[in-house]
């Protein structure tokens, strides 16, 4: 199968404390190199705590956020970040909030006309055919297009900005807590439209959440950050059922189930790394019950674990 997305020691630094002259005073590795391929079809969920870095690497993939180091490659093809439109012809964005990513003072069909004219240079009749397609594709009323973004509701909301995604034709969508927004009902309609588009248009997603339930059931395979970097990754059935890493079975185990007690996998006293004085070796050895003085002291490598599962772990738990 062909790659719709590959990433090659991709990285991200913020510099902290800027000076008039010489260097910032420290650097925040957002984003530690990650090496990813993503099949064409493919859904892969990408999961971690807030702070792992999971939406700077989407930023990264659509051009709104220049990597440090790296390479991105969408269908075969280096795309140059000082061309944004060759971007969004290819991949786009489906953002967390509905409401705050479209412009208030816009029609719906406006803010749905500019990639078809910005992007694609479409006439005015060309341009109505193809939003009449789109907005039945997703399920809403043509005689919405005439109205502004306050007037909808957030589950109408994200049907007009899955909607915008699709008239520039981008055959890769980032979805970053596409339904987090929502209510239970509407998530699981979201849900469902974005699997039917799928099939219908073909796509390919990265479906960022936090929301483990979700990302298991829609997901194909599943990647899990922690501190930017990238220390699990194989099939969506295995990640939570059988984690090699400590940390995803950490989050398994943090997440609610109906009918168990609340309470939390780890104590009060648990410290998360410092982002501008990073531990040596694994990231996540202060707080992984396995680590010994060798995950002090060494970075692991993500490599494979058997059973399609790849974890970045000097002592992973049994599949």
């Amino acid at each position: 199968m062909s790659l719709a997305l590959k990433l090659t020691g991709l990285t991200k630094d913020f510099p902290v404390g800027k000076r008039l002259l010489g260097p910032p005073r420290a650097v925040v590795h957002a984003v530690q190199p990650v090496t990813l391929d993503v099949e064409t079809g493919e859904t892969l969920g990408i999961v971690g705590e807030s702070g792992c870095g999971k939406s700077t690497l989407a930023r990264m993939l659509v051009g709104l956020l220049p990597p440090t180091e790296g390479a991105i490659e969408i269908e075969g093809e280096a795309l140059n970040a000082a061309n944004p439109a060759e971007f969004g012809k290819k991949i786009q964005y489906v953002f967390q909030d509905p409401l705050s990513s479209l412009n208030p003072r816009k029609t719906i069909r406006q803010i749905m006309d500019a990639p078809l004219k910005n992007l694609h240079g479409m006439a005015a009749p060309a341009r109505r055919k193809r939003i009449a397609q789109i907005f039945a594709a997703v399920n809403l009323r043509e005689e919405f297009l005439d109205r502004y973004p306050h007037e909808f509701s957030g589950g109408q909301a994200q049907r007009i900005g899955i909607a915008r995604a699709l008239a520039a034709e981008a055959r890769i969508l980032i979805l970053d807590e596409p339904v987090s927004a929502l209510d239970v009902s509407v998530q699981a309609q979201v849900l469902n439209l974005l699997a039917d588009l799928k099939t219908e248009f073909g796509l390919t997603y990265l479906f960022i959440t936090h929301d483990l339930a979700v990302v298991e059931a829609v997901s194909d395979r599943i990647a899990v950050l922690y501190f930017g970097a990238l220390v699990e990754l194989g099939p969506a059935e295995r990640i939570f059922n059988a984690p090699r890493h400590p940390y995803t079975k950490l989050l398994a185990d943090s997440a609610p189930v109906v009918g168990r007690d609340l309470s939390a996998p780890e104590g009060k006293e648990t410290e998360l790394p410092d982002p501008l004085n990073p531990p040596p070796g694994c990231s996540f050895a202060a707080r992984c019950p396995r680590a010994t003085e060798r995950c002090r002291a060494e970075v692991p490598v993500l490599e494979d674990k058997g059973s399609g599962v790849a974890a970045a772990c000097f002592h992973p738990l049994e599949g």
